[in-house]
């Protein structure tokens, strides 16, 4: 399967995702792409199978992808202080693949009804969510 990871900003949530998912679906090809450098030398670093930064890299790989994994955000034009383009955020929301968003609540997007968990909790949901889908 190839799970795709967008993250913004330090890329902080990117590399736990990728972390936490060599842990539990090794077997997984995790592409991890970020609106910037830094995002992407932090899920790099935590070992993603490949890596690309921009928007291009976030429109072709959307394509490719089984499953899209990040912040609600990367869904919502001008999200993530700007670095969410609406050509991403069209990327992704037209992509075939699965998406499993994280209800992070900041960046004047706030998703009501939803508890407000620690990233901790947040990524097991996210692993859980990725096994229903293997």
């Amino acid at each position: 399967m190839n799970i795709l990871i967008v993250d913004a900003q330090g890329g902080g949530i990117g590399r736990q995702l990728v972390t936490a998912l060599k842990q539990n679906a090794p077997e997984c090809v995790i592409t991890a792409v970020g609106t910037n450098s830094a995002a992407t030398a932090a899920m790099l670093k935590a070992g993603a199978d490949n890596a690309a930064t921009g928007e291009n890299a976030v429109v072709v790989c959307s394509r490719k992808a089984d499953v899209i994994i990040g912040p609600i955000g990367i869904v919502i034009a001008d999200s993530l202080f700007g670095e969410i383009t609406p050509k991403m955020a069209v990327a992704i929301g037209q992509s075939a693949a699965k998406k499993i968003l994280i209800p992070i609540n900041h960046c004047d997007n706030i998703v009501v009804g939803v508890s407000e968990f620690n990233i901790n909790r947040l990524l097991q949901e996210v692993m859980e969510e990725v096994r229903r889908c293997c």
